[in-house]
Formats: C-alpha cells, sequence, structure tokens
C-alpha cells in the first residue's frame, strides 16, 4: 500500500528532472556542454568513382623489366690511342735536337663501357653516338651471356645517336612505345650497365620533357628523369611501366660523377626517326637555310621597339644559302615558321631541322616592325666534321 502511495510522487519528480533537463539544454551557451572539439571537414564530392583495384598502379615492376631486359646490352669499345711519353717531347725545338727516333709515339690500347638498346630483330641496336666514337672495335654483350662484335651502320653526333648491327640467330628486340604520349610523373625505369656491374634497373618517374639548351647536342628534346642513371648507362633504355621502350637515356647532370637524381633522355621517336634515315639512307638529312638566328630576348625586344618577346632575330645570313636566295636579312623578326608559334632559336633550329631538303618553309614576322612573309627552298644540312 505504501509503494502505490509513493508512485505519484515518484512520477511527478521524474517529470520536473525532465523540465530542469529541457530548459538548461535550451538556455546554457552551447560551450559549457561541449567536452571535446568536434572538426568539421568540408568533403570534396567526387564526380567519378575511384579506380577499383584492377587499375590502381602495381607493386611490382618485375614484368615491364622481364619484358624489356633481355634487349638491353652493354657495349664494350677499344680504341689505340697514340702518345709520347712525355708532353715535353712534342715540343718542336726539342724534337728537332733529338729527333723522332729517340723517343717513338706509344700506343695503348683504351677501353670504354655504355649500353645499348636491340630495337629490331634483325640485329639492330640503338645506343650514344660518345659511346663508339672513334672506336677500334666494339663487342654486344646480350642478358643471355652471348658476346658477339658489332658494326657501325651509321652515328649522327648531333643527336648524339648511333646505330649498330649484329648477326646472331634468335635476337630479342624491345617493343618501341610513344614517348610523346608520357606526362610528369609516370613511372619510368632506367636499364644499363652502371659503373661497368652488369645489367641493373633503377625506378624513378618523368621529372619534365622537352627540355632544350642543355648543350649536350645540337638538337636537343630531351626527357629528365630522377630514375638513377650513372656512368656506363648511357645508350641504355629508359622504359614505361609496361616495358616498353620510351627513351635512350644519354646524360647526367653530377658534380660527383654519380647520379643526383637529374639524368636525360633522348625520346624514342627522335630515335627512332634517326635510326630510320640512317638504315635506309645511310645517313640523318635535315633541313637548311643558312642563317645564324637568336632568341628574341626582351632588351632586343627594347631595341627593335617591340612590345612582346616571342619570335627570334635573324642575326645573320649566309651569302648564296637558301635564307639570302628567298631575301631574309639580318635585322628580320619571324614568329611563324609555316604557321607555328615560335619561341626561341632552338625552336626554331628544331622546324628548320625537320623540313625535308627541297621543300618550301614559309617564314612570318616583322621587318622594320612591318608585316613580313617569305617563301624559302630549304637546303641540305652538312653533317660536322
Amino acid at each position: 500500500m505504501q509503494l502505490r502511495k509513493q508512485i505519484p510522487n515518484l512520477l511527478q519528480g521524474i517529470a520536473v528532472g525532465f523540465i530542469i533537463g529541457f530548459i538548461i539544454v535550451l538556455f546554457l551557451p552551447k560551450k559549457t556542454l561541449d567536452t571535446n572539439p568536434v572538426v568539421e571537414f568540408k568533403e570534396v564530392k567526387r564526380e567519378t568513382q575511384l579506380p577499383d583495384e584492377k587499375s590502381t598502379a602495381p607493386t611490382s615492376y618485375a614484368e615491364a623489366v622481364r619484358r624489356a631486359a633481355p634487349a638491353v646490352v652493354n657495349i664494350h669499345t677499344t680504341k689505340v690511342v697514340t702518345r709520347r711519353i712525355h708532353p715535353f717531347f712534342d715540343d718542336p725545338a726539342i724534337r728537332r735536337f733529338f729527333g723522332d727516333s729517340i723517343l717513338p709515339p706509344q700506343k695503348r690500347l683504351e677501353t670504354s663501357l655504355g649500353s645499348g638498346v636491340i630495337v629490331s630483330s634483325q640485329g639492330y641496336i640503338i645506343t650514344n653516338h660518345h659511346v663508339i666514337d672513334q672506336a677500334d672495335e666494339i663487342l654486344v654483350a646480350l642478358h643471355d651471356e652471348r658476346t658477339t662484335e658489332a658494326v657501325v651502320v651509321g652515328s649522327d653526333p648531333e643527336s648524339d645517336l648511333a646505330i649498330l648491327k649484329i648477326s646472331l640467330n634468335d635476337i630479342p628486340a624491345i617493343t618501341i612505345g610513344r614517348s610523346d604520349a608520357m606526362q610528369v610523373g609516370d613511372v619510368v625505369l632506367a636499364i644499363g650497365n652502371p659503373f661497368g656491374v652488369g645489367q641493373a634497373v633503377s625506378q624513378g618517374i618523368i621529372s619534365a620533357t622537352g627540355l632544350s639548351q642543355l648543350g649536350i647536342a645540337t638538337f636537343e628534346n630531351f626527357i629528365q628523369t630522377d630514375a638513377a642513371i650513372n656512368p656506363g648507362n648511357s645508350g641504355g633504355a629508359l622504359i614505361n611501366a609496361y616495358g616498353e621502350l620510351i627513351g635512350i637515356n644519354t646524360a647526367i647532370f653530377s658534380q660527383s660523377g654519380g647520379s643526383q637524381g637529374i639524368g636525360f633522355a633522348i625520346p624514342v621517336d627522335l630515335a627512332k626517326n634517326v635510326m630510320q634515315q640512317i638504315i635506309e639512307h645511310g645517313e640523318t638529312t635535315r633541313g637548311w637555310l643558312g642563317v645564324d638566328i637568336q632568341t628574341l630576348t626582351p632588351a632586343l625586344a627594347e631595341s627593335f621597339n617591340l612590345e612582346d618577346t616571342k619570335g627570334i632575330v635573324i642575326a645573320g645570313v649566309i651569302r648564296d644559302g637558301p635564307a639570302d636566295h628567298a631575301k631574309l636579312k639580318a635585322g628580320d623578326i619571324i614568329t611563324l615558321i609555316n604557321d607555328k608559334q615560335v619561341s626561341d632559336a632552338t625552336e626554331a633550329l628544331n622546324l628548320i631541322a625537320q623540313t625535308p631538303p627541297g621543300s618550301q618553309i614559309r617564314l612570318t614576322g616583322l621587318r622594320n616592325r612591318d608585316p613580313l612573309s617569305i617563301i624559302a627552298i630549304v637546303g641540305k644540312r652538312a653533317r660536322p666534321e
């Protein structure tokens, strides 16, 4: 009986508690109730789904290396060097006094190491010109430990490329990719023979494309990568994540002689063009106008009273050359070559060189601030000595 009498009081207490709690929540500042701060994120609404598991980057590039490595070779070159015992005896007066018979010149062998890439089952190999330059003997060691002599089909010092040929059975060849499809950030692998230790692979990404004005070659269009490229890697393969050739490793930027994460490779599109010309014609053929050109700097633009620096300046014209016959003059400003904008001297040189000799080339720009349009017949660029 007493429990029944207490029920109304108990219910009344619960109701009062709810009312007090409601008042506290409603009127008390919110900060006094928060025990931990709440972080609010700005959510990004994705238009597309994240890539599925199959399309994510691989955890291993072993398959790419397995496909490409058999076509990467080691190149051993030997050349005979003639020199005197001491430079003292190179003096004409000393030689006149002692005669050449007393201390005859000595001959010795110099050897060097490099790499190359087999690009055809016919035995054609692409490497760097500087790897085989002036070599008297070239030995090629394949991935399967076969060794054979190679002959030089041709070389192009201006792009630092050379083509060799070997004669063996069952020659492996690499798959050629597209260097123009590669982008900054793409994964690449460098395969070669660093320091003569044998074939090795390093991994990195493409750091930049279309680099020029490095002073490595006359015609430059380099891929930059942070994949380790060391002495002996020259002429080796730069491949993509699928094992396809996209570049020929050529040079490094280094203050110590070792890799510092800045390496340069010749795009395979350029290398393939040079290779085809050498194999089909015995040499590379490039266009030539007979002009000395300079990049239009802000100082030059100001001196010509120009508003911007787009274009190049004709600094000189060779007498009786194609440009001279077309009435091009020193001081002319060229902004377009075959309707393509030119921004510096290197780009202009490449555009002229890519134009076949005997064909027409249109040069558009300014002469004394007046519009200029000239058609020239492209000549053939002479091979450097």
